[in-house]
Protein backbone atom coordinates (compact mmCIF):
# COMPACT_ATOMS: atom_id res chain seq x y z
CA UNK A 1 0.00 0.00 0.00
CA UNK A 2 1.47 3.20 -1.06
CA UNK A 3 2.36 5.66 2.10
CA UNK A 4 1.03 8.77 2.82
CA UNK A 5 3.77 10.14 4.21
CA UNK A 6 5.60 12.16 1.77
CA UNK A 7 2.49 13.68 0.91
CA UNK A 8 1.02 14.51 4.58
CA UNK A 9 4.33 15.89 4.94
CA UNK A 10 4.56 18.45 2.07
CA UNK A 11 0.70 19.38 2.74
CA UNK A 12 1.84 20.33 6.69
CA UNK A 13 4.32 22.24 4.86
CA UNK A 14 1.70 24.26 2.86
CA UNK A 15 -1.04 24.59 5.28
CA UNK A 16 1.80 26.04 8.29
CA UNK A 17 2.56 28.60 5.56
CA UNK A 18 -0.84 30.21 4.85
CA UNK A 19 -2.24 29.72 8.23
CA UNK A 20 0.80 31.68 8.98
CA UNK A 21 0.06 34.44 6.30
CA UNK A 22 -3.90 34.43 6.86
CA UNK A 23 -3.36 35.05 10.47
CA UNK A 24 -1.22 38.00 10.21
CA UNK A 25 -3.85 39.09 7.75
CA UNK A 26 -6.38 38.70 10.58
CA UNK A 27 -4.40 39.86 13.42
CA UNK A 28 -7.49 42.20 14.65
CA UNK A 29 -9.79 40.70 13.34
CA UNK A 30 -12.76 38.12 15.64
CA UNK A 31 -11.30 35.58 12.86
CA UNK A 32 -8.03 33.10 13.61
CA UNK A 33 -6.96 30.17 11.38
CA UNK A 34 -4.55 28.07 12.83
CA UNK A 35 -2.84 24.47 10.85
CA UNK A 36 -0.89 21.79 12.71
CA UNK A 37 0.99 18.91 11.55
CA UNK A 38 2.24 15.44 13.97
CA UNK A 39 3.84 12.23 13.97
CA UNK A 40 2.22 9.09 15.94
CA UNK A 41 3.70 5.80 16.32
CA UNK A 42 0.06 4.38 16.16
CA UNK A 43 -3.20 6.03 14.98
CA UNK A 44 -5.31 4.95 17.62
CA UNK A 45 -8.86 5.85 17.46
CA UNK A 46 -11.25 5.22 20.41
CA UNK A 47 -8.90 2.45 21.72
CA UNK A 48 -8.49 1.05 18.04
CA UNK A 49 -5.43 1.50 15.97
CA UNK A 50 -6.25 2.95 12.40
CA UNK A 51 -2.78 2.14 11.22
CA UNK A 52 -2.45 -1.56 11.84
CA UNK A 53 -0.19 -1.01 14.62
CA UNK A 54 2.10 1.09 12.43
CA UNK A 55 2.80 5.19 12.49
CA UNK A 56 1.10 8.09 10.83
CA UNK A 57 1.46 11.59 10.03
CA UNK A 58 -1.05 13.81 10.49
CA UNK A 59 -2.39 17.37 9.63
CA UNK A 60 -5.04 19.42 9.54
CA UNK A 61 -6.62 23.51 9.20
CA UNK A 62 -8.85 25.08 11.85
CA UNK A 63 -10.64 28.24 11.62
CA UNK A 64 -12.42 29.96 14.67
CA UNK A 65 -14.74 32.95 15.46
CA UNK A 66 -14.66 34.50 18.67
CA UNK A 67 -18.34 33.91 18.55
CA UNK A 68 -17.81 30.17 19.44
CA UNK A 69 -17.85 28.97 16.30
CA UNK A 70 -15.25 26.39 14.42
CA UNK A 71 -14.36 24.39 11.54
CA UNK A 72 -11.69 22.67 9.93
CA UNK A 73 -10.43 19.42 8.17
CA UNK A 74 -7.80 17.02 9.05
CA UNK A 75 -5.77 14.12 7.06
CA UNK A 76 -3.59 10.91 8.35
CA UNK A 77 -2.82 7.97 6.42
CA UNK A 78 -4.91 4.49 7.42
CA UNK A 79 -4.30 1.37 6.62
CA UNK A 80 -6.96 -1.49 8.02
CA UNK A 81 -5.27 -4.55 6.94
CA UNK A 82 -7.06 -7.34 5.83
CA UNK A 83 -6.82 -6.60 1.99
CA UNK A 84 -8.67 -3.02 2.49
CA UNK A 85 -7.99 -0.18 0.02
CA UNK A 86 -8.51 2.45 2.45
CA UNK A 87 -4.97 4.64 2.48
CA UNK A 88 -5.97 7.82 3.29
CA UNK A 89 -8.70 9.31 6.19
CA UNK A 90 -9.56 12.86 5.49
CA UNK A 91 -12.05 14.68 8.30
CA UNK A 92 -14.68 17.35 7.37
CA UNK A 93 -15.74 19.21 11.17
CA UNK A 94 -17.68 22.06 12.31
CA UNK A 95 -19.15 22.86 16.03
CA UNK A 96 -20.18 25.58 17.97
CA UNK A 97 -19.10 26.18 21.43
CA UNK A 98 -21.20 28.01 24.27
CA UNK A 99 -20.09 29.17 27.65
CA UNK A 100 -22.69 28.71 30.06
CA UNK A 101 -20.57 30.42 33.25
CA UNK A 102 -16.98 30.79 34.25
CA UNK A 103 -16.70 27.39 34.43
CA UNK A 104 -19.27 25.60 32.20
CA UNK A 105 -19.44 24.99 28.67
CA UNK A 106 -21.93 23.27 26.15
CA UNK A 107 -20.44 22.18 22.77
CA UNK A 108 -22.62 21.03 19.19
CA UNK A 109 -20.63 18.94 16.65
CA UNK A 110 -20.43 17.55 13.28
CA UNK A 111 -17.99 15.23 11.57
CA UNK A 112 -17.86 13.51 7.95
CA UNK A 113 -14.81 10.59 7.86
CA UNK A 114 -14.02 10.27 4.74
CA UNK A 115 -11.42 7.69 2.83
CA UNK A 116 -11.02 8.68 -0.70
CA UNK A 117 -10.94 6.11 -2.89
CA UNK A 118 -13.18 3.20 -1.35
CA UNK A 119 -16.53 4.43 -3.32
CA UNK A 120 -18.08 5.88 0.03
CA UNK A 121 -17.96 2.28 1.64
CA UNK A 122 -16.51 3.61 4.54
CA UNK A 123 -17.69 6.70 5.19
CA UNK A 124 -19.50 7.94 7.45
CA UNK A 125 -20.78 11.05 9.45
CA UNK A 126 -21.63 11.77 13.18
CA UNK A 127 -22.83 14.49 15.15
CA UNK A 128 -21.97 15.07 18.62
CA UNK A 129 -23.26 16.73 21.95
CA UNK A 130 -20.91 17.42 24.63
CA UNK A 131 -20.59 19.36 28.22
CA UNK A 132 -17.72 20.36 30.23
CA UNK A 133 -16.98 21.33 33.44
CA UNK A 134 -13.53 22.81 34.44
CA UNK A 135 -11.18 19.94 34.31
CA UNK A 136 -14.21 17.32 33.10
CA UNK A 137 -15.41 16.61 29.98
CA UNK A 138 -18.98 14.50 29.08
CA UNK A 139 -20.09 13.46 25.63
CA UNK A 140 -22.22 11.57 22.77
CA UNK A 141 -21.43 11.10 19.34
CA UNK A 142 -24.21 9.60 16.92
CA UNK A 143 -23.34 8.08 13.88
CA UNK A 144 -26.60 9.70 11.33
CA UNK A 145 -25.50 8.20 7.85
CA UNK A 146 -22.54 6.05 6.57
CA UNK A 147 -21.60 5.14 3.29
CA UNK A 148 -22.29 1.56 1.11
CA UNK A 149 -22.49 -1.46 2.68
CA UNK A 150 -19.57 -2.76 3.69
CA UNK A 151 -19.29 -5.86 6.01
CA UNK A 152 -15.48 -4.89 6.71
CA UNK A 153 -16.67 -1.64 8.89
CA UNK A 154 -18.67 -1.76 11.80
CA UNK A 155 -20.24 2.08 11.24
CA UNK A 156 -23.65 2.60 10.34
CA UNK A 157 -26.39 4.58 11.27
CA UNK A 158 -27.72 4.96 14.66
CA UNK A 159 -24.66 3.93 16.54
CA UNK A 160 -23.66 5.61 19.92
CA UNK A 161 -20.36 6.56 21.52
CA UNK A 162 -20.59 7.30 24.65
CA UNK A 163 -17.57 9.41 26.04
CA UNK A 164 -15.74 11.06 28.89
CA UNK A 165 -12.36 12.92 29.74
CA UNK A 166 -10.09 14.90 31.79
CA UNK A 167 -7.31 17.27 31.62
CA UNK A 168 -4.55 18.27 34.52
CA UNK A 169 -1.78 20.24 34.61
CA UNK A 170 1.49 18.32 36.80
CA UNK A 171 4.29 20.10 38.19
CA UNK A 172 6.96 21.06 35.37
CA UNK A 173 4.10 22.00 33.09
CA UNK A 174 3.27 18.85 32.02
CA UNK A 175 0.02 18.06 31.10
CA UNK A 176 -2.06 14.83 32.01
CA UNK A 177 -5.22 13.32 30.10
CA UNK A 178 -7.53 10.45 30.86
CA UNK A 179 -10.37 9.20 28.36
CA UNK A 180 -13.14 6.69 28.66
CA UNK A 181 -15.70 5.63 26.37
CA UNK A 182 -18.45 3.14 25.32
CA UNK A 183 -19.26 2.33 21.41
CA UNK A 184 -22.86 1.13 21.32
CA UNK A 185 -23.13 -0.57 17.93
CA UNK A 186 -26.30 -1.13 16.03
CA UNK A 187 -24.49 -4.62 13.98
CA UNK A 188 -20.46 -4.88 15.65
CA UNK A 189 -19.94 -6.15 19.22
CA UNK A 190 -19.76 -3.58 21.39
CA UNK A 191 -16.51 -2.05 23.17
CA UNK A 192 -15.56 -0.39 26.05
CA UNK A 193 -11.90 1.32 26.09
CA UNK A 194 -10.25 3.38 27.94
CA UNK A 195 -6.22 5.58 28.05
CA UNK A 196 -4.07 7.78 29.23
CA UNK A 197 -1.66 10.50 27.99
CA UNK A 198 1.39 12.26 29.33
CA UNK A 199 2.44 15.23 27.28
CA UNK A 200 5.11 18.12 27.43
CA UNK A 201 4.91 21.46 25.29
CA UNK A 202 8.74 21.81 24.41
CA UNK A 203 8.07 25.87 23.24
CA UNK A 204 8.78 26.33 19.17
CA UNK A 205 9.87 22.47 19.00
CA UNK A 206 6.16 21.18 19.19
CA UNK A 207 4.18 18.91 22.03
CA UNK A 208 5.63 15.20 22.73
CA UNK A 209 3.02 12.96 24.32
CA UNK A 210 3.22 9.24 25.54
CA UNK A 211 0.07 7.64 25.60
CA UNK A 212 -1.93 4.33 26.96
CA UNK A 213 -4.94 3.38 24.93
CA UNK A 214 -6.47 -0.09 26.06
CA UNK A 215 -9.66 -1.84 24.95
CA UNK A 216 -12.50 -4.54 26.56
CA UNK A 217 -14.71 -6.56 23.57
CA UNK A 218 -15.35 -10.42 22.91
CA UNK A 219 -14.38 -9.44 18.77
CA UNK A 220 -11.24 -7.16 19.68
CA UNK A 221 -7.74 -7.26 19.97
CA UNK A 222 -7.74 -5.80 24.04
CA UNK A 223 -3.78 -5.75 24.24
CA UNK A 224 -2.50 -2.96 25.66
CA UNK A 225 -1.23 -0.41 23.50
CA UNK A 226 1.96 2.25 23.97
CA UNK A 227 2.16 4.93 21.18
CA UNK A 228 4.37 8.04 21.40
CA UNK A 229 3.24 11.38 19.37
CA UNK A 230 4.33 14.88 18.26
CA UNK A 231 1.83 17.82 17.76
CA UNK A 232 3.35 21.27 16.19
CA UNK A 233 1.17 24.00 15.87
CA UNK A 234 1.23 27.48 13.67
Amino acid sequence: MKSLFPIAGAAGVLLAASAGTINQALADSPHSITANIGVVSNYVWRGVTQTDDKPAVQGGLDYAHESGFSAGTWLSNVDFGAGGDESVEVDFYAGYDFSLGEDLSLGLSTIYYAYPGDNLEADFWEIGISGGYKWFTLGIQYTVWNGEDNDDFAFEQGDLYYHGGAEFELPYEIGLGLRLGYYDFETAEDYTNWGVSISKAAGDFGTFSLNYDQIDGDDYDTDPRFWVGWLKEF
